[in-house]
């Protein structure tokens, strides 16, 4: 049995003023392995107090200071690379594999930064006058349970890059998680009161942090349910808000693209972190005139797709996070088989020996139309969409067609014709031929997947005040 029982203010851990104890379920067998006590309002404000003291001083600092202490938090982290994956799989049965590669790329948010900043200029001249970039005060940072080490350390990055403190709220099922990043951060040995952590619930510690006026941002990845109720909160204090928030990705395969490849990179793709993911490509969009070869290709990959415990290096898809998610998950199968979509592979039920956990099948349906449920709302699962279309530009109009736009997939032999198609995708980034990431490069969504962009120069001045001197 696990206790969490502390969070971590003015570079001290301490017991919560909450007394809320929440239990952490192994999603794998429903077991209890451990408790967590949430921190409440009086613990929030006291973070807050804590970071608006810390920013007097730490705003002033250097850009070779800022950078001293990137490299020092980056250090501590990347060592503890085994923890974080273990802990990943036992709490939100985060496969290993993926884990495993997530946390390979810890460092890389803390090398972003640190090359970001080395060459920016937060002093500049326009005519006679001077603009200078400033920090922009304390920053909220509320964070997913599906990607919680990653999101928090490229947020904290940022922050820490343009010398602002912070108040974390990470997600209250994240706590085991969360204690290990607290103690990696605190061995960093960065100034008193820069960075706080309070796990609790969004509907307590979010909340305070949304309505607190000593925030003056709050940087959140999440649904676009709560993005929406934080942005309606944010405006009474006039906080400055980055939201990354839901998607419902297309992949879209040209007719020239090699379907023996693009076809089983496409369902791996759309399986990626048990489909847990907000850029996972849900919607994979084929010409019809190539569907039934699609069809069969598909079916052969998921009949090669591992469900099984996340511990197993071969498993490719682990248990949804939560009885709530895989009861979710199961109602939305049940929608596309009610709405007529043709079920391809997977379904309703457990896979065979897996009934203790929350796992689902490995699931696609085809000869979906895009005005279905199950191809415009956010599933958070393995459950794969195959839309027919007749022209490019029909392809583009039903990858538009969606109340999203954070991510989108392109594979065509041709370059040019996919960087044109691209050009026309409302989404905030587009990869051709396969999954690429590049921390350097900005990310964020169009329309309701969110406002703002993070990682890079376009992250960091997100964090920044421009103040005009005139002369």
């Amino acid at each position: 049995m696990k206790i969490v029982d502390k969070i971590y203010i003015n570079g001290e851990f301490l017991k919560p003023h909450g007394r809320e104890v929440l239990d952490i379920i192994n999603p794998s067998n429903n077991q209890k392995i451990g408790e967590v006590t949430l921190a409440d309002e009086v613990d929030t404000q006291n973070a807050i107090a804590s970071a608006k003291e810390a920013f007097k001083t730490f705003s002033k600092a250097t850009v070779e200071e800022r950078i001293s202490y990137l490299e020092k938090l980056k250090s501590a982290v990347e060592k503890r690379k085994k923890e974080f994956t273990d802990v990943m799989v036992e709490e939100y049965g985060g496969t290993f594999q993926f884990s495993s590669m997530s946390n390979e790329f810890t460092g890389q948010w803390f090398d972003s930064m640190i090359e970001s900043v080395k060459g920016f200029e937060f002093e500049q001249t326009i005519n006679s006058s001077k603009v200078f970039l400033q920090p922009v005060g304390v920053v909220g940072i509320i964070t997913p349970w599906n990607a919680s080490n990653g999101s928090i350390c490229s947020k904290v990055a940022t922050a820490i890059s343009a010398g602002c403190t912070v108040v974390i709220k990470p997600s209250e099922m994240s706590a085991l998680q969360t204690q290990v990043l607290m103690e990696a951060f605190h061995e960093a040995g960065l100034p008193k009161g820069v960075i706080n952590f309070v796990t609790g619930l969004g509907s307590v510690v979010g909340t305070e942090l949304t309505v607190n006026p000593d925030v003056a941002k709050i940087s959140f990845t999440g649904s676009t349910v709560v993005g929406k109720l934080i942005a309606k909160a944010a405006v009474d204090t006039m906080k400055r808000v980055t939201l990354e928030l839901g998607g419902k990705s297309p992949n879209i395969i040209l007719d020239d693209a090699n379907l023996e490849q693009a076809i089983p990179t496409a369902v791996f793709g759309a399986y990626m972190n048990s489909g847990q993911a907000c850029i996972a490509p849900t919607r994979l969009l084929v010409p019809e005139s190539q569907l039934e070869k699609v069809n069969e290709i598909a079916r052969v990959t998921a009949e090669q797709v591992v469900v099984g415990l996340p511990q197993n290096e071969n498993t490719n898809v682990g248990p949804m996070v939560s009885v709530k998610q895989f009861e979710r998950v199961q109602n939305y199968i049940k929608i596309g088989l009610e709405e007529g979509a043709s079920l391809l592979v997977g379904g309703i039920g457990k896979p065979d020996g897996l009934e203790d956990g929350n796992f689902v099948k490995a699931t696609i349906f085809t000869n979906v139309k895009n005005d279905m449920t199950i191809a415009q709302e956010e599933i958070f699962g393995p459950v794969l969409s195959i839309i027919p279309y007749k022209t490019d530009e029909e392809a583009i109009s039903i990858a538009n067609d969606t109340p999203y736009g954070l991510a989108a997939y392109i594979s065509s032999s041709n370059i040019e014709r996919a960087q044109k198609m691209a050009s026309q995708i409302d989404a905030g980034r587009v990869c051709i031929n396969g999954f690429s990431h590049d921390p350097m490069v900005p990310f964020g969504g169009f329309k309701q997947s969110g406002i703002g962009r993070e990682y890079g120069v376009y992250g960091l001045e997100a964090y920044l005040e421009p103040k005009a001197v005139l002369q």
